[in-house]
């Protein structure tokens, strides 16, 4: 049995509440982006790839904008930790969500890792990337079960610019049970 679960493109998203380093409360419900909400969950301060990942974001944020995405950069990290990123890392255009539950973040399927250093929280996230419709469908998923191997930031504005011009379709739609059954 798995200790995440997999939730798949065209279905809906989970729900999302979280709290933010500026003290709103972000609900994914009440997003209504023109085109895309992308949520981009990142391990924590303790992480050197998130920081450059969500400095790339930073710099960033105006293409996806004019894309009609907004975006959300959340981790497990408390209101301090995350409050710590925001002034320590160049991301002060970044909308940063904190203390996500493990619970919730088993719900996005991401994979928790527990600590191998003292600067790392007991329990954090792995990194994962979500593009979500206005209608709270998942279009596409990334999930790493590590620090590396992320999507670029250029490939995905790409990618929303042909999944626009297209109409391209979310892929990966059906579960290993399903392909099995029709295959």
């Amino acid at each position: 049995m798995s200790h995440t679960s997999r939730i798949l493109p065209g279905q809906k998203a989970p729900d999302l509440k979280i709290q933010t380093t500026d003290g709103d409360h972000w609900d994914l419900s009440q997003q209504s982006p023109k085109n895309f909400t992308v949520l981009v969950f990142y391990r924590g301060l303790h992480c050197p790839v998130c920081q450059k990942t969500l400095e790339a974001l930073n710099s960033k944020l105006e293409k996806f904008s004019d894309k009609g995405v907004n975006v959300l950069a959340l981790s497990m990290d408390d209101e301090v930790r995350a409050r710590k990123s925001k002034q320590d890392w160049d991301i002060y255009n970044v909308l940063l969500g904190h203390s996500l539950s493990a619970e919730t973040a088993r719900n996005w399927g991401l994979y928790l890792s527990e600590a191998i250093k003292d600067a790392e929280p007991r329990i954090f996230s792995e990194p994962g990337l979500f593009i979500i419709r206005p209608d709270q469908t998942l279009y596409a998923v990334s999930i790493q079960s590590m620090p590396f191997a992320r999507p670029g930031l250029d490939d995905v504005l790409s990618a929303i610019d042909f999944i626009l011009e297209k109409d391209y379709p979310p892929r990966g739609t059906m579960a290993s049970a399903d392909h099995e059954k029709a295959a």
